[in-house]
């Protein structure tokens, strides 16, 4: 089945003899339907409570518990934001899928632009920290001119620039409008006297005023992001990580290998996460303006929606492959859940109990500040 803005730019440049012999109803895509029924309502709740969870831990940590002393905390942190407003808003994209938009045109283009801003961004900081562990493994010797805060702030700036520039279609050409063609064509007057009876079913979906924008839009809108957000940071991810494993394995050292361990398991996670969906969004993109059956328009969309969702999944492991993985994170992460526990005992338990609560929770947040940390929180 074709999107409704391919419907709009399509029929409008059909005539009354085309209708009398090339009219057609749309695919029903049912298997599409069963699918998302499940997977919108019920996969992405999960994802998205995981991904908020764990993400707002990390930025938690680095807001009371650890300050951002290494170029590694600034990704980490950064990324740990761009997955947070990309699960924030995950639902609320779902929800209007699954029914008519009903939050207007501002909330329209906002929520879809920054929906893939923070794509962006999150894809190209994790290649940001893989080029950094290259520079401070390989190039260890040049690590302390190259790894410093000043460059990464710079470094992130550019890539939340470049988030922005890239989601610029995004913004522009995403409309919130009431598709009318379908009832045009295929209604006929009974089904048309019942549609007048009710409210106006609006959509948040692109919306293009030519069929040659159209065409251009739709094919480097996806084709950006397979490159921009896939491959890019596939290729830097694997050069960098591959450079890494051959020095820690020249390096003959226990925790270095172990290190080789933690580092396959963040390329294997990443591919097998992101992989299938831009390959089907690959498929998609080429085969886009030729004539499909609907068994293999609904098969492609059952696609999409599964392998999509499987790629959602990759923002609720950033935190623990990037972040929990290391000793030192592990441990703050323990006394966040130590001061919380204090804090209920606080305001729960009887009043003679307060003083020594306040106590307990005084002398943990001094160990915690005072604690000596001058290494990156994320140890190979």
């Amino acid at each position: 089945m074709a999107s409704p803005q391919e419907d709009m730019y399509d029929q409008s440049y059909c005539n009354d003899s085309d209708w009398e012999y090339d009219l057609t109803e749309p695919c029903s895509l049912q298997n599409n339907h069963s699918v998302e029924l499940v997977v919108g309502p019920y996969v992405h709740s999960i994802i998205c409570i995981l991904g908020f969870v764990g993400n707002s831990l990390v930025i938690i940590t680095y807001a009371f518990y650890k300050r951002t002393k290494s170029m590694t905390d600034v990704y980490l942190l950064n990324v740990a934001i761009a997955d947070l407003l990309f699960v924030v808003s995950l639902p609320l994209i779902v929800y209007n899928e699954l029914s008519a938009w009903s939050m207007g045109p501002v909330a329209c283009k906002l929520l879809r632009g920054s929906y893939s801003m923070n794509l962006y961004s999150g894809m190209l900081l994790l290649a940001c920290i893989s080029t950094d562990r290259y520079i401070a493994i390989v190039q260890a010797r040049r690590s302390f001119r190259l790894r410093s805060l000043p460059y990464s702030r710079l470094i992130c700036t550019i890539v939340w620039a470049s988030a922005l520039l890239l989601s610029v279609p995004t913004f522009y050409f995403y409309n919130w409008y009431e598709p009318s063609h379908i009832e045009e064509v295929f209604l006929n007057e009974q089904e048309e006297k019942n549609q007048t009876s009710r409210p106006p079913q609006y959509v948040c979906e692109f919306r293009f005023m030519d069929s040659t924008t159209a065409w251009k839009t739709k094919v480097a809108v996806p084709s950006t992001q397979l490159a921009m957000g896939f491959f890019l940071p596939l290729v830097i991810m694997v050069f960098c990580y591959s450079a890494i494993i051959v020095t820690l394995l020249r390096a003959r050292n226990f925790q270095r290998h172990k290190a080789v361990r933690v580092v396959l398991v963040v390329v294997v996670v990443f591919i097998t996460c992101h992989l299938p969906y831009n390959m089907t969004l690959l498929y998609d993109t080429i085969n886009m303006f030729e004539q499909q059956s609907c068994e293999a328009s609904d098969a492609l969309h059952v696609a999409k929606t599964v392998t999509q969702t499987v790629a959602y999944l990759h923002c609720c492991l950033n935190p623990v492959l990037y972040a929990f993985v290391g000793v030192k994170f592990r441990n703050h992460f323990r006394r966040i859940i130590q001061d919380l526990w204090c804090l209920g005992k606080r305001y729960i338990a009887p009043r003679r109990f307060s003083r020594v609560t306040s106590e307990i929770y005084v002398s943990t947040r001094r160990s915690v500040d005072g604690s000596s940390d001058n290494g990156s929180s994320f140890t190979m």
